[in-house]
């Protein structure tokens, strides 16, 4: 009989994050400490605090927001549940994964040009501004801010059950979206065509950011089929 695995320290944190999170009366949409005061509190560095932060937002537990802080996740009340099982990374897989975004994303990004606020608009901008700060090789921070980018145009759309989708569908293939981004391996031209999506939302063209969407996930989905049929 194989030995039981030992709890990892990120084990640990985490079972601490969701008793905090229960001890503490916080509900849904609540603000937590920042992660240095979270650092602090459990006496850990900020890379083990955010490894269990990632995975209590891939249970929707927690909600991440770039330059907002740290939220109680709304999971008891999502339609949409994602798995946070790793499963081996296969090239149908990210292909089909990036059919199935653009399927959705595009017609999100359109209602996203027709329903977006100031507010919103402002924080995919900002989720833009910190993708840019990334773009010389700091690829774990630049797929958070990407993914910000994405999960945010889709919430902009006004369709929950949607942007559910949209968003359990990047957080369970978070493996698969990380790989994706290393086959691409373009990260200014990547980001260069989501500001063009940007910049059709902020005039509210929508049919222009419906178009610019679909664009970008058929050129990643282009090149990372190619490069995956080809030796690198």
């Amino acid at each position: 009989m194989s030995e039981v695995a030992r709890p990892t320290l990120s084990d640990a944190l985490t079972e601490r994050m969701l008793e905090l999170i229960r001890t503490g009366g916080h509900r849904p949409g609540d603000r937590l400490p920042s992660t240095r005061e979270l650092s602090q509190r459990f006496a850990v560095t900020t890379p083990t605090l955010r490894e269990a932060l990632r995975r209590l937002e891939a249970t929707g537990a927690i909600e991440l927001r770039h330059g907002s802080g740290i939220y109680v996740g709304a999971a008891i009340e999502r339609l949409v549940l994602p798995n946070p099982n790793m499963r081996e990374i296969r090239t149908a897989q990210l292909l089909e994964l990036l059919d199935a975004r653009i399927l959705i994303e595009p017609p999100l990004a359109a209602l996203a040009a027709r329903h977006a606020g100031s507010e919103e608009l402002a924080a995919l901008k900002h989720a833009l501004d910190e993708a840019s700060r990334h773009l010389g090789g700091e690829d774990a921070e630049l797929h958070d801010a990407n993914m910000t980018f994405h999960r945010a145009t889709a919430r902009m759309a006004g369709n929950s059950v949607l942007h559910e989708v949209v968003d359990s569908l990047l957080t369970v293939h978070g493996p698969e979206q990380r790989e994706i981004q290393q086959i691409f391996d373009d990260r200014r031209r990547d980001h260069d065509e989501h500001l063009t999506i940007l910049e059709a939302i902020e005039a509210r063209d929508a049919a222009r950011a419906e178009e610019r969407m679909r664009a970008h996930l058929m050129d990643v989905k282009t090149v990372v089929e190619h490069r995956m049929k080809s030796p690198r």
